[in-house]
């Protein structure tokens, strides 16, 4: 059994037992995580998608920790006037374990 949610303005597929990488939730460490945006539902072979989300389905995840992403770099210049610019960025992250798919 696995569903398509959405959080954070992207598409995840998920089955009880998965860890999930997605953009920071509000909530400490160890709160339960509701996510009600399910697109998709699949049991066995029959599968339920929804338009655009499924009434009545929800997602339920713990929250295991909150992190940042690796330093990613963007560096802009134009050519031929010496302007220069290097500045990083770290995404902040939520890391949910899924527990039940209902």
């Amino acid at each position: 059994m696995y569903a398509v949610i959405k959080t954070g303005g992207k598409q995840y597929r998920v089955a009880a037992g998965d860890e999930l990488r997605c953009e920071k939730l509000p909530g400490a460490v160890g709160d339960t995580v509701v996510f009600e945006d399910v697109l998709l539902r699949s049991e066995g072979d029959s599968v339920v998608v929804g338009q655009p989300v499924l009434e009545n389905a929800k997602v339920t995840g713990r929250i295991k920790g909150h992190g940042q992403g690796r330093k990613v770099l963007v560096f802009k210049y134009k050519r031929r006037k010496n302007i220069r610019k290097l500045r990083g960025h770290r995404q902040a992250f939520s890391l949910v374990r899924i527990e039940n798919i209902e």
